[in-house]
């Protein structure tokens, strides 16, 4: 039987049809290559208008990997290392990437897939000299891992503290967009330069083709790297494409539109299934964690392409993710097999 919808992750469509029709618009259109287009220029415009960062530097690169990966290694030298939550995206799923640029992840814990001062001060009490690596970049993702959304409250202590201790915040925004339109987050979008030195925002997992914009606060911070860049085999000989659409991207409101469906979807899943008394995780973003039978497992997974996250013996924990395209009808046809299970 085939796939009834697609719920494995929010980047299985191409792109949203206005990124696409803004990509014909210009296709015949010569530019300055490397990124020095005026599409990009635009669109590194809106973003620091957006975010409320006039002076910082954005850059457009192809992946999220691609961006953890250049600013972790950009500013750390070869002894220092990052710590990130045991479930962070750069622990769990980026092949060792960190690590092969010749820098230690330190994990801890967390709690709901997130980072606290308390995790940090842990690690800075136990390396306490020159004969172990040395802490310096904290990494967190928003929205996290497990779908969690820090608070503003959470992000400034977190960042406080890292400023009272030497430490560079870094925030993953691969769901950048989940995080600022969840019904849990009280965080403006103008206020993300008070909470980190540095943030990606995801356009793959938010209706673009591909693309990462990574926006370094400090100027003199981000001075050399271009360099980097292009010493890393991460730039883009026709910059324009990825410029293209993150204008069309954030010159109006679709960036939040395209997340708040996302959520929106999700939140009209999650009360479906509550209503049937499926078991689930606690919700706050795009990401819906279920705990169903061993034997509804492989039916789910066939029909909706679900992520299986943990199997146990009797009971399997599968990731439901909505992206920007989900219908009301994708989620009515989730509600139906739940329904018939009955």
């Amino acid at each position: 039987m085939s796939m009834k919808a697609n719920f494995r992750n929010d980047y299985s469509v191409l792109c949203h049809p206005q990124i696409l029709k803004a990509l014909e618009k210009y296709s015949s259109e010569v530019n300055e290559v490397y990124g020095l287009d005026r599409h990009s220029k635009r669109a590194k415009r809106y973003i620091r208008e957006i975010f409320g960062l006039p002076k910082a530097k954005v850059f457009f690169v192809n992946g999220g990997t691609m961006a953890n990966l250049l600013f972790i290694s950009y500013v750390l030298k070869p002894y220092e290392a990052v710590i990130a939550c045991k479930s962070g995206h750069i622990n769990v799923h980026e092949s060792g990437a960190i690590e092969g640029s010749g820098h230690k992840i330190i994990t801890k814990e967390g709690f709901n897939g997130k980072l606290y001062p308390e995790d940090i001060k842990e690690v800075l009490d136990f390396h306490v000299d020159e004969h172990m690596v040395k802490p310096k970049l904290v990494y967190i993702s928003n929205s996290t891992e497990i779908g969690s959304v820090y608070s503003a409250k959470e992000l400034r202590d977190l960042y406080k503290f890292c400023k009272e201790n030497g430490l560079y915040l870094y925030i993953d925004g691969a769901r950048l967009g989940a995080a600022l339109t969840s019904k849990n987050n009280d965080l403006k979008a103008m206020e993300i330069g008070e909470v980190c030195d540095a943030f990606s925002i995801g356009g793959a997992k938010n209706g673009l083709i591909s693309g990462e914009a990574l926006v370094i606060k400090d100027k003199d911070l981000a001075s050399d790297f271009r360099y980097h860049i292009k010493n890393k085999g991460a730039m883009v000989s026709k910059g324009y494409f990825l410029g293209i659409q993150f204008a069309e991207l954030f010159k109006n409101t679709l960036y939040f539109d395209l997340a708040r469906n996302s959520n929106d979807m999700a939140y009209k899943l999650y009360k479906g299934l509550e209503e049937l008394g499926v078991d689930m995780l606690p919700f706050e973003s795009n990401q819906i964690f279920v705990r169903v039978e061993n034997n509804k497992v492989d039916k789910l997974v066939e029909y909706f392409g679900v992520e299986v996250r943990a199997k146990g013996e009797e009971r399997t924990i599968l990731r439901f993710v909505t992206s920007f395209s989900t219908t009301l009808k994708d989620i009515d046809a989730v509600i139906k097999v739940f329904k018939d299970f009955n």
